[in-house]
């Protein structure tokens, strides 16, 4: 198996990308960054921006991280945070079940629904 070399982000498996991590680090961090550019670039271009964006907030919160594990930890706070926080996952879905459901939403001016007239057999010919 050849992790070394000619290796390309999308022909490696977790497995090889933690054993790339361990023996050689300087591959493992260009071929890391060769992948999230990828991604990003196959991402729709209004979208793009936004990504780099992100990933700068995460490569800071990875450098400010005095280790691995307390690196994981602040990334999960800030997935939680985008879920649960203000602005969030959460509040938005509320505000769409709100507006779907409220007094402005266009549901609630469609008014009431009309009444169905039962058609007797004596009126059908």
């Amino acid at each position: 198996m050849k992790l070394f070399g000619k290796s390309s982000p999308e022909n490696l498996e977790f497995r090889q990308w933690a054993e790339m991590a361990k023996e050689n680090p300087e591959e493992f961090e260009k071929l890391r960054l060769e992948a999230i550019n990828e991604v990003i670039e196959s991402a729709p271009e209004l979208h793009r921006q936004r990504l780099r964006c992100l990933q700068w907030r995460i490569d800071q919160e990875r450098r400010r991280a005095s280790n691995p594990l307390s690196a994981c930890l602040r990334l999960s706070q800030m997935m939680w945070e985008s879920v649960s926080g203000s602005g969030g996952l959460l509040e938005n879905l509320s505000q769409l079940q709100a507006g779907m459901t409220g007094e402005g939403s266009a549901v609630a001016k469609l008014g009431p629904k009309a009444e169905v007239v039962p058609l007797h057999s004596g009126m059908i010919r």
